[in-house]
């Protein structure tokens, strides 16, 4: 019965509540954060499961360095504890794998999840603490090896995936998303992605320890093999760890190719996804909130405008109880012109405050045009925020990863090798460019063990980075390399006319001083008198292409232009982000709204519209406005236009139809009538014959008669 009524519950709270955009982190990041890291924890875990936790660096009567100790065996409690940790660690990840696949359901295999994950962490920060209280190293003869140090970074990531689905489970109980992971191709592909990255990684370094202790080489343990093998995917190459056999250098050929293959398509993928979320949810939120800050701005009239403004200046003045300041400069009102101007309201200045306050101004549309211009500029400030937007976040993380990072190198290689804060700043940046000079590397078991876990998510940052800036600050300055070649190297046809166009007060100027020199010229040669035959010829009116297409289409010629723009915007398709202006728009409209007319059916030669030209059936600011489709402006005309082709030809098929209808009736009232026609001439053909047989019949009638009294004379005679 509880069963049944959290299953019941459940899906009603999320039906009341909907789906949450502010919840878009907890309820697809944080998931598919936990898949990535839930692996790498395992590899980590594994480090510090086959490696001794502790090592002597006293070594003939001298303290050496970290990698030339002796490791010795820990108590056999620690050891299994920490295949208990490790064997919790994996059963966590597969119960998140399940219910990634649904397998099992959400509210059993998550909950499973972090209990598992977090017995990891209790298990490995007992063994870290006990092992710390008890069984320490002797300073400063000994030390803690790499295996300690991989065992606190396994427990850390452990515990973060732990609270983070928490924070998920949380979201799910306060009903603001199902219980459900629809996972997308690229998510489940990013997944899969970062778990074979993470076993190629593991089992390289497994593989590469053994070779290199077969062929009796010191300091190739797994720990050691797993930071070779970092370094060499992501192509640092420090070179204070390289194979030294031909066995090793053989299977570096195969491995690197391997592993810098799925590293890069880790990065696309985590990229791709960063991109999605953000513009799912960021950038959708920032475009919402730029529509309904347009639209509470937005007046249709003069009367509107005037009113408003005398409204807001109205409660200015009430508001400003407090004199302000002489010396403090006053802003203007400006005055509003009649078509798509901005006007500002009336600023004031609050008590207290020496600035002034940035007021909305508002913005008056009277026509469909400015409604489609201020989306416009709204789609451009969006485009803009996104861009910037992803740049500021990429640095943002670089430099804390950068700067944070430092700081870590520094304290841990300070006793190793004396490093400064200045010197873990340059090892962190040429470690993060890939560069990898050598001359600075992690000497010690702290700095090696937190170089793996911080380059396998510091290397991807800045690839991150470069990305974004080849979206931003790279493209403007390709742009501007290639305006600066248009100028002066490879001079461009028309570059100073468009340049000329883009700054008005410069063209006048110029063609003012062209005027005046004119006119100068002409002062001094005189004034010529012009043959009336020789004249500007140029006044005639040329043929225009567009006067065809503004003309209201007749029935015969709509499916022509259909068929034309059709094919003109399927060409368009092939260009990226492909944009149409307000009058390509109109006539774009105007054919698909043709269709729609039941004039022109019946043998009328021009097709009207129902409605006033210029009229759209949306709103370009409105939510269902086509400039905020999905598929893109191209694509959408081209579904529109397809669907008015068809209920077109679908409309002449059925007025065919009615034509042949009509046709067969009049041929069968034909018809009818002739049937009509021959059976009255048969009647009357028969009532005729008749009446000469009656005729005839009196006729012997008369002449009996006739021949009966002759005979009875005859008789009276005699």
């Amino acid at each position: 019965m509880a069963k049944l009524t959290t299953s019941v519950r459940t899906p009603q709270l999320w039906l009341i509540f909907g789906f949450s955009s502010d919840w878009w982190f907890a309820s697809t990041a944080i998931p598919l954060l936990a898949a990535s890291l839930g692996p790498l924890a395992n590899v980590l875990s594994i480090a510090a499961l086959v490696t001794y936790w502790r090592e002597n660096i006293f070594i003939d009567g001298e303290i050496v360095g970290d990698f030339q100790g002796v490791q010795f065996r820990d108590p056999l409690w620690c050891y299994w504890l920490n295949v208990a940790s490790l064997i919790f660690g994996f059963l966590g990840n597969l119960f998140l794998l399940l219910n990634f696949t649904q397998r099992i359901r959400y509210i059993i295999a998550l909950p499973v999840t972090i209990v598992f994950w977090y017995l990891s962490t209790s298990f490995l920060m007992g063994i870290t603490a006990c092992m710390h209280i008890y069984t320490p190293p002797i300073r400063p003869n000994e030390t803690y090896t790499q295996g300690f140090w991989y065992g606190i970074a396994a427990a850390a990531l452990y515990l973060i995936c732990s609270m983070i689905l928490m924070v998920n489970m949380l979201g799910y109980f306060l009903g603001r998303y199902p219980d459900t992971f629809n996972l997308t191709d690229a998510q489940r592909t990013l997944i899969l992605q970062t778990m074979l990255f993470f076993i190629w990684l593991g089992g390289g370094a497994a593989v590469f320890s053994k070779i290199e202790k077969n062929h009796h080489q010191l300091g190739w343990d797994f720990a050691d093999a797993l930071y070779f093998c970092d370094v060499t995917i992501l192509t640092v190459g420090f070179g204070d760890l390289y194979p030294s056999n031909d066995v090793g250098r053989g299977l570096v050929f195969p491995y690197s190719v391997g592993g810098i293959i799925m590293l890069g398509l880790v990065i696309s993928s985590i990229y791709k996804f960063m991109r999605q979320l953000g513009e799912e949810n960021i950038v959708h939120n920032h475009l919402k909130r730029a529509r309904e800050r347009t639209i509470s701005r937005t007046v249709t009239s003069s009367f509107d405008l005037r009113h408003r403004e005398h409204h807001v200046h109205h409660l200015v003045r009430k508001r400003n109880l407090h004199p302000s300041n002489i010396s403090a400069p006053l802003e203007g009102r400006a005055y509003g012109t009649v078509m798509s101007n901005t006007v500002r309201r009336v600023a004031s200045l609050a008590p207290g405050q020496n600035h002034f306050r940035r007021k909305p101004r508002l913005i008056l549309m009277r026509e469909e045009k400015d409604r489609f211009e201020a989306m416009r500029n709204i789609q451009r400030s969006t485009s803009k925020f996104k861009k910037w937007y992803a740049l500021t976040f990429s640095v943002l993380a670089f430099g804390i990863l950068w700067c944070v990072g430092a700081v870590v190198f520094w304290q841990a290689e300070k006793g190793a090798q004396g490093m400064t804060y200045f010197q873990a700043l340059y090892f962190c940046y040429i470690s993060l460019l890939t560069i990898g000079y050598g001359d600075l590397s992690p000497k010690s078991n702290a700095g090696r063990c937190f170089f793996v876990v911080w380059s396998l998510i510091a290397v991807p940052t800045m690839t991150i980075l470069v990305s974004d800036m080849g979206d931003t600050v790279v493209e403007k300055f390709k742009n501007w390399s290639s305006e600066l070649a248009d100028f002066t190297v490879l001079p461009k046809e028309g570059i100073w006319r468009s340049f000329l166009d883009k700054h008005p007060w410069l063209l006048n100027w110029i063609q003012t001083r062209l005027a005046n020199r004119a006119a100068k010229m002409r002062v001094k040669k005189g004034f010529a008198t012009m043959d009336p035959e020789e004249g500007n010829l140029d006044n005639s009116v040329e043929y225009n292409a567009e006067q065809e297409t503004a003309a209201p289409p007749n029935r015969h010629t709509l499916s022509r232009r259909l068929a034309l723009s059709i094919k003109r915007v399927a060409n368009d398709l092939r260009l990226p982000k492909k944009k149409y202006t307000y009058e390509e728009w109109v006539e774009f409209t105007r054919l698909i709204r043709f269709t729609k007319s039941t004039a022109g059916e019946r043998g009328e030669g021009v097709i009207q519209e129902e409605e006033e030209e210029g009229m759209l059936e949306w709103d370009w600011i409105g939510d269902d406005s086509p400039l905020l489709s999905t598929m893109g402006e191209s694509a959408w005309l081209l579904q529109r236009l397809c669907e008015s082709l068809v209920r077109l030809e679908k409309r002449k098929e059925a007025a065919k139809e009615r034509e042949m209808a009509v046709a067969r009736l009049d041929s069968r009232d034909v018809s009818r009538d002739d049937s009509r026609e021959d059976s009255r001439d048969e009647r009357r053909r028969g009532r005729s014959g008749d009446h000469i047989q009656i005729q005839d019949m009196d006729v012997n009638r008369m002449g009996a008669q006739s021949q009966v009294l002759a005979s009875g004379a005859n008789g009276s005679g005699s």
